[in-house]
């Protein structure tokens, strides 16, 4: 494995923490959650940086770097969901997103093709995830909760509209010769 690699395995090691401090956050448990979500969310450039600076891009690297993307965003979001600042089903949208998006990039990865990478549209997508989840982790005054909504459901709509725009050119039939 090469350093970006690393950089993005090590990512998951903000998870459980989430997970952990998010139970039954107080004030404080809420800073530091917020605080690792954005320092871990802060290398998934760090290791895309890399790898591209370094010619260190793999297929292995475009598999785990959506993956963990995914634990990363998920975790803190189903927690969100359990301290009721998030619908149930606004989550599911994403989850259901990306759970298709993960099949579909995997599906030429095990018939031995490349692994496509990520568009524009779901690079905007995650990163106005990780601005809501932020927003909505951090213990932030009352003045605040309307925009992290807002973020929220911007970041449903560009998950599902990013999660369409990849598969709608796949979706097409091919030409019959």
């Amino acid at each position: 494995m090469n350093i970006p690699t690393w950089i993005t395995v090590s990512r998951l090691l903000g998870v459980p923490l989430l997970l952990v401090l998010l139970q039954a956050p107080t004030p404080v448990q809420r800073w530091w959650a917020a605080g690792i979500f954005v320092v871990a969310a802060g290398t998934d450039w760090l290791d895309g940086y890399l790898a591209r600076r370094l010619d260190q891009v793999t297929d292995l690297g475009k598999f785990l770097d959506p993956l963990v993307d995914k634990l990363l965003v998920l975790a803190p979001l189903l927690m969100l969901i359990e301290l009721d600042q998030v619908p149930a089903w606004g989550v599911f949208l994403i989850v259901a997103r990306e759970i298709t998006i993960a099949g579909w990039r995997v599906s030429p990865a095990l018939q031995g093709g490349a692994v496509p990478g990520a568009n524009l549209w779901g690079k905007a997508k995650t990163v106005v995830q990780i601005a809501a989840i932020a927003l909505l982790i951090a213990p932030l005054p009352p003045l605040w909760e309307v925009p992290a909504q807002v973020l929220f459901w911007l970041a449903v709509v560009l998950t599902l509209v990013s999660g369409l725009v990849y598969l709608w050119p796949q979706l097409k039939p091919s030409p019959v010769p």
